[in-house]
């Protein structure tokens, strides 16, 4: 396996220490475990995005809404 060396600020260095399950597991474990968001490649696709999900001439999303399409999201991410 290869290793690479990073810095972490001490707040960084705290949240991924708090992020480990257990004393065993390692820093590389927490972050492989980790969801990153990822970003729109363009304000085209967030908007092809929201129109698929909640009908063309959206304009506004509720809180709902947004909560709903976190959770799709989050299940797509978790069955890759």
């Amino acid at each position: 396996m290869n290793y690479k060396n990073i810095s972490l600020s001490e707040d960084a260095y705290q949240v991924l220490k708090r992020a480990k399950q257990s004393r065993r597991e390692s820093f590389s474990e927490v972050v492989c475990r980790a969801s990153w968001d990822e970003p729109a490649e363009a304000m085209d696709g967030a908007l092809e995005s929201l129109e698929a999900e909640f009908g063309h001439g959206k304009t506004a999303v509720t809180a709902e809404e947004l909560e709903t399409s976190r959770r799709m999201h989050a299940s797509k991410k978790a069955s890759r």
